[in-house]
């Protein structure tokens, strides 16, 4: 097989949840049938940090838990923001080219910062431009709940404009940011799911919906 008929699979970066990993995020993208997954390139990556706190799906998920970035009780602060960022390029230059990201609530919402602050020249200067987003349960930073750290202040400042896949759950407690999120989006594709803070089955529709977002970025993983 050659270079290019090997990227031809999008190859992915995936962020886990807030105080999760990548093995659990791992296995719950699982959920999702061999007949999307074979078509993806999906890469895990371990947070920086140590979990500070109690995890939310421990008794579910076996330890370690990892977080991307920590913010005080309005989130109004945030440490280790610009320090993960720097993990995280130094990741993609050491096992990339990557196409684009995928990120699940704590990693959703720093996924959707990193193209505009990429555009900025601000951040992931040593790797190639972010071509697409898949955001599961994420959140607007810079939003009415979560204030932005200040190097992704101008984050949202133009529409991003790259190809992006929102799924959103009726019953999540992130469902209104979810939403806002959209805003922030040239032409957001939105799958909706029953379920709450979670990564669902896909059922005909969804799998509608993925297949036909993979058709996409497929085509922007060649070029």
């Amino acid at each position: 097989m050659t270079e290019n008929q090997t990227h031809e699979k999008p190859r992915i970066l995936c962020l886990h949840g807030f105080r999760t990993s990548a093995k659990i995020l791992e296995t719950q993208i699982h959920k999702w049938p061999e007949s999307v997954l074979e078509k993806l390139d999906l890469v895990y990556l371990d947070a920086p940090y140590p979990s500070t706190g109690q995890s939310g799906v421990e008794g579910i998920f076996d330890p370690p838990y990892f977080e991307w970035f920590q913010a005080n009780q309005d989130f109004t602060e945030y440490e280790n923001f610009e320090e993960c960022i720097a993990l995280i390029e130094d990741f993609m230059v050491k096992n990339g080219p990557f196409d684009g990201l995928l990120g699940f609530s704590q990693g959703a919402m720093l996924a959707a910062t990193l193209p505009g602050m990429q555009a900025e020249g601000l951040v992931l200067t040593k790797v190639p431009k972010i071509k697409f987003l898949i955001l599961i349960a994420g959140a607007k930073l810079g939003g009415s709940t979560y204030g932005a750290p200040p190097l992704a202040a101008n984050a949202f400042s133009s529409p991003v404009k790259c190809p992006s896949l929102h799924v959103i759950g009726e019953n999540d407690f992130l469902k209104p940011e979810s939403i806002a999120q959209l805003d922030l989006f040239v032409d957001p594709i939105v799958l909706h799911h029953p379920k709450g803070h979670t990564i669902p089955r896909l059922d005909d529709q969804s799998l509608g919906i993925v297949n036909n977002f993979i058709e996409k970025i497929q085509s922007l993983a060649t070029t």
